[in-house]
């Protein structure tokens, strides 16, 4: 495995470096995967690929200093601020069910399964699907979500390119609920996600970080 260094960039740059991994691979006919962690400076809202945006209150994001970006990947929109992000590159070829897109998130998410099993966190796939519509990314919960005690610790989406699969997302290490609800203009459930501070106050982001710099 490939493993990126740890690195903070604005949102723009994040979404490019991704894009120029899976590019890179593909170009390469790379049979190892690549693996990256990093932050964002300021803060960002992300939006899927084909999401819609009408409920995007620029003047408030400006004023707050919240950049906006179009991910590649689909789903719904994250706000990356308090947070470690990840994104996974590899030929579909090299998973047992490449082909199937719920099977390979579950696959590359076993990383982060027996990874966080370090640091005493437990996670699963599940948690408990909040109803109506969200435009909020984490109150979506699918069978293929990590999540901690049914509660959604990590929100991921994929984009798929010439046989290679791009995964990326989000591992809260803390977040606003102000912040959240109004940003995207809706009620928050912090029943439905949590995040590493309300886990364990003791684990750092460095910790996390360390997690993955040890060999595979």
């Amino acid at each position: 495995m490939i493993v990126v260094p740890y690195e903070i960039k604005t949102g723009y740059e994040n979404m490019q470096k991704d894009a120029q991994l899976l590019d890179f691979a593909i170009k390469n006919n790379l049979k190892e995967p690549i693996f990256r962690l990093y932050g964002w400076s300021p803060a960002c809202l992300s939006l899927g690929r084909n999401q819609k945006s009408e409920f995007l209150d620029i003047d408030f994001l400006k004023k707050h200093n919240i950049d906006v970006v179009r991910r590649l990947t689909g789903g719904r929109a994250l706000l990356h601020d308090d947070e470690i992000t990840y994104s996974y590159v590899c030929p579909a070829s090299s998973l047992n069910h490449g082909e199937n897109v719920t099977d390979s998130y579950k696959e590359i998410s076993q990383i982060f399964i027996e990874k966080f099993k370090e640091l005493g966190i437990e996670l699963d796939f599940g948690g408990k699907p909040a109803r109506g519509h969200f435009d909020y990314c984490m109150l979506v919960s699918t069978g293929a979500d990590l999540c901690c005690g049914d509660k959604k610790l990590i929100g991921s989406a994929q984009f798929r390119k010439e046989g290679y699969i791009l995964q990326h997302g989000s591992i809260l290490y803390d977040y606003d609920k102000d912040l959240l609800e109004k940003v995207f203009g809706e009620p928050v459930n912090t029943k439905s996600i949590t995040c590493i501070k309300e886990i364990n106050l003791k684990i750092t982001k460095e910790d996390i970080i360390k997690l993955f710099v040890k060999k595979y």
